[in-house]
């Protein structure tokens, strides 16, 4: 059984591969793409108040929803091309922030746990 991450990712793989584009995705040039795209998504965000980030108007959501699928494709074929389970990957760092970050001790504050 595949999830919906590695049915992308094996389209992101085939679209590369029909355009001839593999020799262009490396590690390197992804991770910089990715940061790219994720400086596009922040600027979405900059100026805004907490309340209009948290509420953004159609045009603006819309927006936001195009860059969150550039930086879900970037990323998606970075862990590919890496070889990297995505949901492993984020499945192990949440159960080390559980660790880390005790509710108890945690809820409310926004400090930095020891790693």
């Amino acid at each position: 059984m595949t999830t919906d991450l590695e049915d992308l990712a094996v389209r992101l793989r085939a679209f590369a591969r029909a355009r001839d584009w593999e020799q262009f995705h490396t590690p390197k040039n992804l991770a910089m793409a990715l940061a790219g795209e994720v400086g596009e998504l922040v600027a979405e965000f900059q100026w805004l108040t907490a309340e209009e980030s948290a509420d953004p108007d159609p045009d603006a959501l819309a927006r936001m929803r195009t860059e969150l699928g550039d930086v879900t494709l970037y990323l998606v074929r970075l862990a590919d091309v890496l070889g990297v389970d995505l949901l492993a990957a984020a499945t192990d760092k949440l159960a080390d922030n559980e660790r880390r970050y005790d509710a108890g001790r945690y809820r409310g504050s926004a400090r930095k746990a020891p790693p």
